[in-house]
């Protein structure tokens, strides 16, 4: 079995991108399963219901992060989204679920389960250790594939989880720095490992946002407005190959493409 995990969607551009390349990627690579982080795609921060709508026939299931109640109204419409999952370490009066079991159309399951970092993140978050060990008693022993996405700002706290759940689950993919890391491999316990997937946002930007927006903000010290970059498109994920009758990875590899509005490259 092949599952593809694409990095963050930013805007509408990267929801174009998504609708647009992984009708053809699911192709190409044999991809049966699709992930996405979503916290991003609604005007860059955050999502909705009708945007998870937009792209649920490309991505099966749908992850956040620290954005995921950017949008007024999220709070209410998560509950009625099956396939959209926030982090399972947040407080449990928060709405939402933080991972899930989904079938596979291809054949068995798979769970996704969503972690948010403690280290530089700006919001409070319970123990990611402590919580994924609590979910791993509690999906069911029948279920072998175990998708992991780490929403973090610290390589060093994204690679401990790695190390933390090798031979435990299929793949600990990051998220969140937008910038893909050059170390997707699989751990010698049958684990794939990534950093971070990377971003489905336009190329010339800074993590998604206007170039010149950021700069301003650097070099001024002064706060404005962040929009969201427009222009051609960068895709990336992260392809995990791997046993579905064990669970254990067998490869993972890079996925890129440029998005041109109506071509790929």
């Amino acid at each position: 079995m092949k599952a593809l995990f694409i990095g963050d969607i930013v805007g509408s551009g990267g929801r174009e991108a998504v609708k647009a390349l992984v009708p053809e990627l699911r192709r190409e690579l044999n991809a049966q399963f699709v992930i996405a982080n979503a916290e991003n795609c609604a005007g860059g921060n955050g999502l909705t219901a009708k945007c998870a709508a937009e792209m649920s026939p490309m991505v099966d299931v749908f992850t956040a992060g620290d954005h995921v109640w950017d949008q007024k109204g999220f709070e209410s419409e998560i509950n009625l989204l099956k396939n959209v999952l926030r982090p399972a370490n947040l407080s449990h009066k928060q709405p939402g679920k933080g991972w899930g079991v989904y079938v596979n159309p291809a054949g068995g399951s798979v769970a996704v389960i969503v972690l948010q970092g403690k280290v530089f993140m700006r919001d409070s978050a319970y123990c990611p250790f402590e919580t994924v060990n609590r979910i791993l008693h509690e999906i069911p022993a029948s279920v072998k594939n175990i998708f992991v996405d780490f929403h973090a700002e610290a390589t060093s706290e994204k690679i401990a989880m790695g190390y933390f759940l090798e031979g435990r689950v299929t793949a600990v993919i990051g998220t969140h720095t937008h910038v893909p890391t050059a170390d997707v491999c699989v751990l010698p316990g049958g684990t794939a490992y990534c950093s971070d997937a990377g971003m489905v946002g336009a190329a010339r930007s800074v993590l998604g946002r206007e170039v010149e927006d950021v700069l301003y903000k650097f070099t001024t010290g002064m706060p404005g407005r962040l929009r969201v970059a427009e222009g051609p498109v960068r895709f990336n994920a992260v392809l995990v190959e791997f046993d579905y009758l064990t669970g254990r990875a067998i490869s993972a590899a890079p996925v890129y493409r440029d998005y041109h509005g109506g071509s790929a490259k």
